[in-house]
């Protein structure tokens, strides 16, 4: 006797749909949250209870006071320097291991991708990291959080997999046309790995972005912050004052609770504005590194 799944079904997909709508409500709430408070007026804001569904009042004095901060512009200008050229280390040399690892005839392959994998789980640790970053002369300079980390293991693990995806009889007519590893590498292999090449720029520039603890560890100089270290400085210790200089010392804290939601948004909008262009490869890339390999 056949059962009739109908109505099982149509309770399942229903209760997936109110569990996913909770989840995206829990989500999207502390952000919507953030963007409202950066809006609304200090005063009522400060003294408001509860849930914020819309913005109390209406200012945009938060961010004229972000903006006019030559600590956030300058945390930009170093934030962009690191995603760009960070980003641009990470490929080149993720694209260069993962080719060499991708290759069967590569002597020695197995013991090189256990080394490497190996990292994974063991590391040498901080102290160990330091002093390697200061005996080689980066120590307080934007190149120290770049080159100490321009492979990183698992990334490397997937575009590998990837690059093992394309087949072997692409790269055996190219070498009988003469072509080199690098021309196999760069005119073959790279133009048809895009959906995972955009995948790693998407992984690569968030942790570039998001980046503070290390930078606060080597950089010593403060014309050398990137953004989420001097946002982090803001949050933690609520050095607001010299964002709102003309006011006394009630309206500065009042201010000041609109400049830390302000300073938030600023930091984080453009990194999500990334995601939309790359969105399309997410899924196909993610899921060529997962089932091969």
């Amino acid at each position: 006797m056949k059962r009739d799944y109908g109505l099982a079904d149509t309770a399942f997909d229903t209760v997936v749909h109110l569990v996913l709508i909770v989840l995206m409500i829990v989500t999207l709430y502390p952000l919507l949250y953030v963007a409202f408070a950066s809006v609304s007026d200090a005063g009522q804001l400060i003294t408001f209870k509860g849930i914020l569904l819309k913005p109390l009042g209406f200012s945009l004095e938060a961010y004229k006071s972000v903006f006019a901060n030559p600590g956030i512009l300058i945390g930009y200008r170093n934030t962009l320097f690191i995603v760009i050229f960070g980003v641009l280390v990470n490929l080149i040399f993720t694209s260069l291991g993962a080719y060499v690892l991708s290759r069967k005839n590569v002597m020695w392959n197995n013991l090189f991708i256990f080394i490497i994998v190996f990292t994974m789980f063991f590391q040498g640790g901080l102290i160990p990291l330091y002093l390697v970053v200061k005996n080689v002369g980066l120590l307080n300079s934007l190149w120290a959080t770049i080159f100490p980390f321009a492979v990183n293991t698992f990334y490397l693990i997937i575009m590998r997999t990837a690059f093992m995806s394309v087949p072997d009889s692409l790269e055996e007519s190219a070498k009988m046309d003469g072509a080199n590893h690098f021309v196999i590498l760069f005119r073959i292999i790279l133009p048809l790995s895009m959906p995972v090449i955009a995948v790693m720029i998407l992984y690569y520039a968030v942790e570039k972005w998001n980046g503070w603890f290390y930078a606060s560890i080597f950089l010593k100089d403060r014309s050398l912050y990137p953004l989420q270290l001097t946002l982090r400085e803001i949050l933690i210790s609520n050095s607001t004052d010299s964002m709102s200089t003309g006011a006394d010392n009630a309206d500065r804290f009042q201010i000041g609770e609109t400049i830390k939601y302000a300073t938030i948004m600023v930091a984080t909008v453009p990194i999500l504005a990334v995601y939309p262009f790359v969105q399309k490869y997410f899924v196909k890339g993610v899921m060529v590194g997962a089932l091969k390999g």
